[in-house]
Parts: C-alpha cells; structure tokens; sequence
C-alpha cells in the first residue's frame, strides 16, 4: 500500500532508499506501476503553476518538474523523488489544462487538424543531493476535428484537467493521425527517462 505524505527515512543502501512520487496525476503513478516502479509515497507538490513572462513551452514544464521536485525532497530527507510536469503548446502557446468546457473547446479548435509538441520536464532527485533532469518532447498530429466530434468529446468530461484538453490514452485516441516521439509522455510520463534517470543515481 503506497503511504501518504508523511515523510519517509531512507535506509543507509541509497539503492534501496525510498521512493517518492511528487505528483497527484493517477495516470502518472499507473504508468510506473506499468513498468514495475511502485513508489513508496505520493506526495504533491501542489505549486502554483503559472507561466512566468516570456516563459517558453519548454522552459516552463522543466522549471516545473525541478520546483516540484525539490519542494517535495525538503520533505523526504534521504529518498529518491520523481518531479514531472507535461505542457502541450501549439507553437510558443501553452494550451491551459481547461477547467470548463469553454476552454477545452478552445483547446480543440487550436489543435484541430495541426501538428503540436508536447514536453514533458522530468526531474528526479537522489537521497544524496545528486540531481537528474530531462525535457523529452513529442510531435502529435490531429486530424482536423468536425463540430459533432468536439461535442461528443465535450459531453464525456475527459478533458477535464488534463494539458492541452484531451487525453490520448482515452476517447481522444481517435483524432491522432501521427505521432513522433514518446507515447508516455503525452499520457504524463516518458517511461524510458525515469527508468535511466533512476537507473543511472543508482536506484535498482
């Protein structure tokens, strides 16, 4: 059973050293779960999360990523930490992650029929200070979407708070026509990262 926020003291083996998730999204914890990573403790950073001035797409989902991750570290002394964040941009835009139906549609009209990136900041922290970091980005296409397919996207509430509006791992399967890149990413996690970045600060 993965524990809660409570803090969690690492063994003197960093190998074996607590592992800690910082991050609420249910789909990153099943996606390290698909490989075999079970994180000891969830614990959210829960930052504020806007874009700084001028801020690129990028930019702005690895100084995420780092944030969140160092804030958690302060409080789990001596374990390893995931920090991640996932921006979806058309461009230099960053799309929200929409609250309300209206800026989800939003989000569909701007991705309808055009290519996107998706980047994904991923810092990981080891029990000794070390730190580890990677922004991977994903080129999407959307095939261009009719008004009845936005509305029936709409009335399901799969976008609801996810980057960009849509969910690839869902209903929204259907409107990508390509993809280049990791598939984890989108979906919140690029996999092959996390494993070498925990691979390579000495988690086994």
């Amino acid at each position: 059973m993965i524990a809660s926020a409570a803090a969690v003291s690492a063994p003197a083996d960093h190998a074996a050293a607590p592992l800690v998730l910082a991050s609420a999204s249910p789909r990153r914890l099943e996606l390290l779960r698909q490989i075999g990573i079970a994180p000891d403790v969830v614990d959210p950073a829960d930052l504020d999360e806007s874009l700084h001035k001028g801020e690129l797409p990028g930019p702005h989902a690895a100084r995420l990523a780092a944030e969140k991750a160092a804030v958690v570290a302060g409080r789990h002394p001596g374990a390893y930490v995931i920090g991640a964040d996932t921006v979806v941009a058309r461009g230099r835009r960053v799309l929200p992650k929409p609250e309300t139906e209206a800026e989800a549609r939003r989000c569909l009209d701007l991705l309808s029929g055009v290519r996107h990136r998706v980047y994904g900041g991923l810092t990981v922290l080891a029990p000794d200070g070390r730190a580890a970091r990677r922004l991977v980005q994903t080129h999407v296409g959307f095939k261009r979407l009719s008004e009845p397919e936005i509305a029936a996207y709409l009335a399901e509430g799969e976008w609801r708070g996810k980057a960009g509006g849509y969910a690839i791992q869902g209903r929204a399967a259907v409107f990508v026509r390509a993809i280049s890149g990791s598939y984890s990413n989108v979906v919140g996690l690029p996999l092959y990262e996390v494993a070498a970045l925990l691979r390579g600060l000495g988690r086994r």
